[in-house]
């Protein structure tokens, strides 16, 4: 290798030495709450895939039908040769679910954040960003050109200070926030954020990907929790987390989508969602409408006993980790969602932890930075573990903390 690239091996040297270096692992078999690693069958508590949708027969069916009927790829962008019923039946769904007027896919959440703000807010503009918002989401605000300021994680009282200091100066202003930030698990201060945005003539987009399915009454998400249903709102999700599928959406009113669909660069000039996809989500949208109507019958949703495990986890956690001086001192972050993370000093312990609980059969993520501030162990929950799995996750938490 030349000199001009001596840097990148250099590169890896030091991420290696401060732990931080990261290489994926390969899950085999169907998705869902056990899996094979390397040979082992683990209980997987690293997905997103909170209702275990990914690996349902249903959205595997409809999957299989879309592929038979419309091919493997949509060959071509929307505008040109990629668009099918099958796209615009999907955003109808969406748009129910949401409440909104219309909705838009695109082939990723990344891709429907990068392209959103960026049609959105210009040169000319302010955004205001949590600190902790997704990389789609800020990469999406540089992007733009706006100028670009970040307030203190959940801080409505520095979204005020920012606004009153500097919304004036500019021709528009969008906000931006994550719903449930995926490597904290805790909400955002939706009212006060809309209220704020109000007063000060701003746009706010919400983050939705990991409450759609998840939060509400009916699984519309963080909107529906805190009943800003019909509110001035962009509601941006993504369809590979509790949908099981993949892709991304905005839903919201009926210029904004139209708007989207001639001004957004990552919609326009990107291959289409293929059928595959766009079938499974739709089908996944099916099922959380027919367990909501299920509950009219007393049975039990996917979305219910979700938040059965979720609190039981929880409770027990602190129950069982607090009840003794820990040997390695951690905190368990406040959350309000499937996502429960407890927090260590270092990235070095955070590994060593991590790579414990594999030895035991149990699969769950070690974040590190840069990805977040602090090392901590992200555990996430879905529909289909079993009460005998959790109890499992809390009993070698126990042993390793003691």
């Amino acid at each position: 290798m030349s000199n001009s690239y001596r840097w990148i091996d250099e590169a890896l040297t030091a991420i290696h030495r401060a732990n931080w270096y990261r290489s994926p692992k390969s899950l085999v078999g169907r998705a869902d709450a056990v899996m094979q690693l390397d040979g082992k069958s683990v209980i997987n508590f690293a997905s997103n895939d909170y209702l275990g949708l990914a690996g349902d027969e249903r959205l595997i069916q409809a999957a299989i039908a879309a592929t038979q009927k419309y091919g493997t790829g949509s060959t071509g962008s929307r505008l040109i040769t990629g668009h099918r019923e099958l796209h615009q039946d999907l955003e109808r769904a969406i748009a129910q679910l949401k409440q909104t007027e219309d909705a838009i896919v695109f082939s990723s959440g990344y891709l429907a954040n990068l392209g959103t703000i960026a049609a959105l807010v210009g040169k000319r503009d302010l955004i205001l960003s949590d600190q902790y918002n997704h990389s789609s989401l800020r990469n999406g605000a540089i992007l733009s050109g706006a100028t670009l300021r970040d307030y203190a994680h959940c801080n409505v009282g520095n979204v005020r200070e920012i606004l009153q200091q500097q919304r004036d100066r500019h021709r528009r202003c969008l906000i931006l926030t994550d719903s449930i930030f995926s490597m904290d698990g805790d909400l955002c201060p939706l009212p006060q954020l809309l209220d704020l945005a109000d007063e000060f003539d701003s746009m706010l987009l919400v983050d939705d990907a990991h409450a759609t399915g998840v939060l509400g009454v009916n699984g519309s998400g963080s909107i529906e929790h805190f009943g800003c249903t019909g509110r001035s709102i962009i509601q941006m999700g993504t369809l590979s987390k509790a949908l099981g599928s993949l892709g991304g959406y905005v839903a919201g009113s009926a210029s904004l989508i139209d708007f989207l669909r001639n001004r957004a660069a990552s919609w326009i000039y990107t291959t289409g969602l293929s059928p595959a996809d766009t079938a499974a989500a739709l089908a996944a949208i099916r099922v959380i409408a027919q367990d909501r109507d299920s509950r009219r019958e007393c049975f039990t949703n996917r979305r219910e006993t979700l938040w059965q495990n979720v609190n039981w986890l929880k409770q027990t956690l602190v129950q069982t980790l607090n009840n003794h001086n820990s040997r390695i001192p951690y905190t368990l972050l406040p959350s309000h969602s499937p996502i429960l993370c407890l927090q260590v000093d270092r990235p070095s312990t955070v590994l060593q932890i991590g790579h414990t609980l594999l030895q035991q059969g149990l699969f769950v993520s070690a974040i590190r930075p840069p990805t977040v501030p602090t090392s901590r162990l992200r555990i996430t929950l879905m529909a289909t573990h079993q009460p005998a799995q959790l109890a499992q996750l809390v009993e070698s938490l126990h042993r390793i903390f003691s």
